[in-house]
């Protein structure tokens, strides 16, 4: 298996958790969203960047970045629809500044 390339993300986020308030954390089920997925969704969702685009901040490929995009939602949906709590953590990323060109 290939190694995967080294996603470039704008910056960590704050909070690294995000549970349901209904209840505690310990007895809640979790979903696991790597930081270049969370990057993804902040680049695509947020900041409604075409996918060529967000591919190249990132410095992966367009079909790439499609595969991570839709990993990260359907974590996301799992963890809204389902009552879970979704932590994010972890991914091959470096977190840096990018030249725009």
């Amino acid at each position: 298996m290939r190694p995967k390339k080294t996603r470039w993300i704008k910056c960590a986020p704050g909070e690294r958790c995000f549970k349901p308030r209904c209840k505690p954390l310990s007895k809640c089920e979790g979903v696991y969203l790597s930081l270049d997925e969370f990057e993804a969704v902040r680049l695509a969702c947020l900041e409604g960047l075409k996918q060529l685009d967000a591919a190249k901040l990132m410095k992966i490929s367009r079909p790439t970045f499609s595969r991570i995009l839709t990993s990260a939602q359907r974590k996301i949906a799992d963890g809204l629809v389902n009552i879970k709590a979704i932590r994010i953590e972890g991914g091959c990323c470096k977190v840096g500044g990018r030249s725009k060109k």
